[in-house]
């Protein structure tokens, strides 16, 4: 009891201190602190590796089950199943730099560059780095960087709320959600989401979906509101939305699950490979997964049950993953063979169509659907990447 309660104290001083809670949210994670530090542990590498984050909690009602944070008063639907047997979540590969000329050019933007995302419609790049913490923002047209906005921590995916942003940046060491407004960069106050936010998407309804990686949970944020939260996750990780349905891969179970975002169901869940990671949606109503440790891009259909419906294989651990609407073209990045590689999606099976060599470790891709041009951020070499494609 005596340990319970100096982690309590310690919880609460920290975040006083950070000044990084919602109003009700401080005093619900003080209440659910608690003892599931070991089981927390399991989980604190996928996606690329973390630090080691705070002892996660234990909720008042054992009815749920889940590692993470959990904000009191907010209904919860779904139990977290057992983990023990699972097998650790996929890494990114890493490859050495590469020996020949690589085409396009590249922007210096710091340390550690990974996560990124493409606004067609202010012409913008946001891509996040470490050390210092800031989302970096670029011009799609000329390359130039035109601003710097500063986080509470770390972030490693990046996606956009709607054409024209803001941009939404799951902050995983401040375990919030913060929205940054395109083109200017200002950031709105941060949102506690749960513990290590990985990814968030938002629904066309407008309901933001945040993947609590390292709590086993996914926030339901209506504005800066949560409305409810999902807990029948491992360790969630890549989301994407398509129509009514929200996908989800965790990163341990190794499926995808579907939600149901006007009724804030679960529809149902499908294996998802030996190891997927990441998540996009193309414009014929499919979610397309990046399955990195098993070297394969794998297509699904969401409803009216989920399933795969084509695969092609993709060698070098294809990671990072980003879809042009416009041309209906896909790209994969595989940081272990430092390449892009494109593909038509005209039909379920992925068709190959270009193939590019990239930076060193690239580990995340974002296209610009007006022009077409990629941009890769090369987490070794701190620089993205800028190709114009075919």
């Amino acid at each position: 009891m005596a340990n319970l309660l100096r982690a309590r104290q310690r919880q609460k001083a920290m975040l006083a201190a950070k000044g990084t809670t919602t109003d009700g949210y401080a005093g619900a994670m003080d209440r659910r602190l608690g003892l599931a530090a070991a089981v927390a542990v399991i989980a604190l590498a996928g996606c690329g590796g973390r630090p080691q984050q705070p002892a996660a909690s234990t909720p008042a009602n054992p009815v749920t089950t889940t590692t993470g944070i959990l904000p009191s008063g907010v209904p919860t639907v779904g139990s977290r199943p057992p983990a023990d047997a699972l097998p650790p979540p996929a890494e990114p590969r890493n490859a050495p730099p590469p020996s020949s000329p690589i085409p396009g050019r590249t922007v210096a933007v710091g340390q550690a560059p990974e996560g990124i995302v493409v606004d067609a419609a202010t012409r913008t790049v946001a891509v996040a780095k470490r050390n210092p913490n800031e989302l970096i923002l670029i011009n799609a047209d000329t390359g130039a960087i035109t601003g710097r906005t500063p986080l509470p921590g770390f972030a490693r995916h990046l996606q956009l709320a709607a054409p024209g942003g803001p941009a939404l940046v799951p902050v995983e060491s401040a375990n919030a959600l913060v929205r940054v407004d395109l083109p200017g960069g200002r950031a709105e106050p941060q949102i506690l989401t749960g513990t290590v936010p990985h990814d968030a998407a938002a629904a066309p309804n407008g309901l933001v979906f945040v993947a609590n990686e390292h709590g086993g949970t996914v926030t339901v944020l209506r504005g800066a509101q949560i409305v409810t939260v999902f807990t029948d996750s491992v360790q969630p990780a890549g989301l994407a939305p398509v129509g009514t349905s929200m996908g989800l891969l965790d990163v341990r179970k190794n499926d995808l699950t579907v939600y149901d975002t006007d009724a804030l169901s679960i529809v149902g869940s499908t294996p998802a490979g030996a190891g997927p990671t990441h998540l996009v949606a193309d414009r014929h109503g499919r979610m397309i997964a990046a399955d990195t440790r098993g070297d394969a891009v794998r297509v699904f259909t969401p409803r009216p049950q989920a399933r795969e419906v084509a695969s092609v294989a993709q060698p070098g651990g294809p990671y990072g993953i980003a879809y042009d609407a416009t041309r209906d073209r896909l790209w994969v990045a595989s940081s272990g063979t430092n390449e892009v590689v494109g593909y038509d999606m005209s039909e379920p099976t992925p068709r190959e169509v270009q193939r590019l060599p990239t930076v060193q470790n690239p580990y995340t891709v974002g296209v610009d659907t007006t022009t077409g041009r990629l941009f890769i951020a090369g987490v070794t070499a701190g620089v993205v990447q800028i190709v114009d494609a075919k």
